[in-house]
């Protein structure tokens, strides 16, 4: 299959980090979730990126059984890959937040590649009161959160799910990040083409400088060579800036309300499809086409949808 000039679009529907009171379009239950993957697989994302949540108060859930209440919808209702999320939340242990990619067995499974100080606090001078209790607690616990990713649970996922053939996308929020990577290459316990998701503009982890992003480029592929495949996030507002810059040098782009709620300055994102197209209308315009689901496959060299426990 011919895949030159593809670019791949994951979208990341709901992710862990952004809370009710934030956005009224924020998907939590499992027919908003579903609804959400759906529409976004159909406006151009070829990758689902995916958590759960409680259905009555958003608070994030890793409990397979969150998921299997959407997991099968968003399977029969598109062709888009799935790739289910071992991060879960920052408070989460790492046998919790592994279980549903080793019950499910997805094409994809994210993978945080360092721990690392994780602020959302700031986020707290924004709204004078919140719907539920939890979400002011979940930020200001920040002040004072490392998020643990060890060798030894990084190691532990790898090998929880190494024999289910799940893909990994591992997520590098700074420089030593793709270090880590690179030493578990060199151990032979992940195998190329890595599928590298450099995340921009966290409180604790790299920038989102457009000086952030070539570094982070350049020492991939210094690392890497040509046994990677680059995609970029942006938080927040950096989203679709990072994203052009990264299209531009070759790369590909995760877009979705985990990690911005916007769709344009001091614009709300009404949907996760609002970002996609967002995204598709910038790949586009720089004369290039965006990757269907099978070509990210071929691409990243994944097992097939049929291959999945779901």
């Amino acid at each position: 299959m011919a895949v030159d000039g593809k670019v791949i679009i994951t979208c990341a529907v709901t992710g862990a980090i952004h809370t009710p009171t934030m956005s009224p379009h924020l998907p939590i239950t499992p027919d908003q979730i579903t609804h959400e993957a759906i529409a976004a697989a159909e406006a151009g994302a070829a990758i689902l990126h995916l958590h759960a949540r409680n259905p009555e108060t958003g608070q994030p859930d890793q409990t397979p059984e969150a998921f299997a209440k959407f997991l099968p919808r968003i399977k029969q209702g598109t062709n888009a890959a799935i790739n289910i999320t071992t991060g879960g939340s920052p408070y989460m242990r790492v046998e919790e937040r592994v279980l549903p990619a080793a019950q499910f067995k997805p094409e994809v499974a994210s993978l945080n590649m360092g721990s690392m100080n994780f602020g959302l606090y700031h986020l707290l001078d924004k709204y004078k009161e919140f719907k539920f209790d939890w979400e002011k607690t979940h930020l200001e616990a920040t002040r004072d959160l490392v998020f643990r990713n060890s060798f030894k649970d990084i190691q532990y996922i790898l090998e929880t799910c190494y024999d289910n053939d799940t893909r990994f996308e591992f997520e590098c929020y700074d420089i030593s990040h793709l270090y880590n990577l690179n030493h578990f290459a060199e151990r032979g316990l992940v195998k190329p083409p890595f599928f590298v998701q450099s995340v921009f503009g966290l409180l604790g982890g790299i920038g989102s400088h457009p000086e952030d992003v070539a570094h982070m480029k350049r020492t991939a592929d210094r690392l890497f060579g040509d046994q990677y495949r680059w995609s970029v996030l942006g938080a927040g507002a950096a989203q679709l800036r990072v994203a052009a810059q990264a299209a531009a040098l070759g790369g590909n782009i995760r877009v979705g309300l985990e990690d911005s709620l916007w769709a344009g300055k001091g614009k709300l994102a009404t949907s996760n499809a609002d970002q996609v197209k967002l995204a598709r209308k910038l790949i586009e315009g720089l004369g290039m086409q965006v990757a269907t689901p099978d070509e990210a496959r071929a691409i990243l060299s994944l097992k097939g949808g049929d291959k999945v426990a779901f």
